[in-house]
C-alpha cells in the first residue's frame, strides 16, 4: 500500500475484507471506525510520500500488514500486565506497539523497558499517539479494532507472525549527532526531569546550566548506546523551580551531550531516507522534527505517523524509526 493518507470510506472497506492494519488518525474519525483486525492512535499529523508534511482530521494513516502475517494477535496492557508482553511473541515475528502519551504505561515503559525480560526475541516497534496540538482539550489515546474499545490508559500491541522465509528488522534515522567536544552530562537519577547533574565532574543545577549558557532546547542531548545515538528531547526549563522537563527519560548510567546544530532538517531527512534501500512496513517520525524542521509540506519519500515519541525497543526522540519485512 502506498505511503499516503486515506479517507474514512477507503480505510472501512479494508476493515470490512479482514485486513490486518495499524491506524493513526484524529480521535473524531478513528471512532467511527467498524469492529475488525485493526489497532490505531490518535494524531493528525502525518507523513506521506506524495503531499508531505500533512494534518488532516477527517484523514487515516494505514500500515496494512495482512500480507505479511501467518498469524496475529490483539492485546492491551497496562502497568500491571506489561512485563509479560513477551508471552505473546510469536517465534517469528514483531510486535507493534502504541501508547497513549503521558499515560501512567508510557512512563512505565520508558523508565522499565530495558529491564524486561525476552523483550530483544522478536522485533518491537511503535509509537507513542497524541493529539492536535491546538486542541482546547487534548488527550491521546489508543483502539483495539477487535473490541472497539478506545483507551487512555492502556497501550494495544498487534503481534504479528511472519512465514518461515521472512524476517523483521528495525533501524532508526537519526540526523543528530553528539557535539563530542561538548560537555559531558551524568544525571543521578532516571527519569523524566533532572533538577542536578554532573557536568565534566561536577554537580551543577541543569536548568541554571542551559539558562547560563543559552543552549538551544531544539537540541536534544544524546547518549552513546555501543555506536548509536540517542535522542532524549528537552520539554521545558523550569527556571524559577530549578528543574529540567524530558520527553523520554535520561538515566545515571550514561553520558550525555548536547547535539550539534543542524543546518537544514529536510536535507538531512532527505540525505539519510535516501540511503534506506528495503520498502518500509512501517516507519513514524518525531513530532518535534515535524515542528522545528517545518516538515508540513515539505516532502521527504517517507510516510507514517508523526507521533510525541518513537518506539525501537525504548522510547526515543527526535527520531525515525522504521520496520522492513525481508526475505530470510
Amino acid at each position: 500500500m502506498k505511503k499516503i493518507i486515506h479517507s474514512f470510506e477507503t480505510v472501512t472497506e479494508l476493515i470490512k475484507k479482514g485486513r490486518i492494519l495499524s491506524l493513526a488518525g484524529d480521535e473524531q474519525v478513528l471512532s467511527r471506525l467498524p469492529k475488525g483486525n485493526w489497532i490505531a492512535g490518535t494524531i493528525p499529523y502525518f507523513m506521506t510520500k506524495d503531499k508531505g508534511g500533512v494534518f488532516s482530521q477527517n484523514e487515516i494513516y494505514v500500515d496494512d500488514l495482512t500480507d505479511f502475517a501467518e498469524d496475529f494477535k490483539i492485546k492491551a496492557y497496562d502497568i500491571n500486565n506489561y512485563e509479560e508482553i513477551f508471552v505473546n511473541f510469536f517465534e517469528n515475528g514483531f510486535t507493534l506497539f502504541i501508547i497513549p502519551a503521558f499515560s501512567e504505561i508510557h512512563q512505565y515503559f520508558a523508565v522499565n523497558n530495558w529491564k524486561i525480560k525476552n523483550l530483544y526475541r522478536n522485533p518491537f516497534v511503535g509509537w507513542i499517539s497524541g493529539f492536535d496540538l491546538n486542541s482546547k482539550n487534548p488527550e491521546a489515546k489508543i483502539y483495539n479494532g477487535l473490541i472497539k474499545e478506545s483507551n487512555k490508559d492502556k497501550a494495544i500491541a498487534l503481534h504479528v507472525k511472519l512465514p518461515d522465509n521472512k524476517k523483521a528488522g528495525i533501524n532508526i534515522v537519526n540526523i543528530f549527532k553528539r557535539n563530542e567536544t561538548g560537555d559531558s552530562i551524568k544525571f543521578i537519577t532516571s527519569g523524566f526531569s533532572a533538577k542536578e547533574c554532573i557536568i565534566n565532574g561536577e554537580k551543577e543545577n541543569f536548568a541554571d546550566y542551559i539558562n547560563s549558557k543559552k543552549i538551544d532546547t531544539k537540541l536534544p542531548i544524546v547518549a552513546d548506546y555501543s555506536g548509536i545515538g540517542i535522542n532524549v528531547s528537552i520539554k521545558e526549563v523550569d527556571i524559577e523551580n530549578g528543574i529540567v522537563h524530558f520527553y523520554a527519560p535520561v538515566f545515571p548510567n550514561r553520558i550525555y551531550k548536547f547535539a550539534e546544530p543542524i543546518d537544514n532538517y529536510v536535507t538531512e531527512f532527505k540525505i539519510k531516507v535516501s540511503q534506506i534501500y528495503n520498502e518500509m512496513a512501517f516507519s513514524c517520525n518525531c513530532i518535534l522534527n515535524y515542528l522545528y524542521g517545518d516538515l508540513e509540506n515539505n516532502k521527504v519519500e517517507i510516510g507514517g505517523p508523526i507521533t510525541f515519541g518513537e518506539i525501537a525497543y525504548c522510547l526515543l526522540n527526535q527520531t525515525l524509526v522504521y520496520m522492513t519485512i525481508n526475505d530470510s
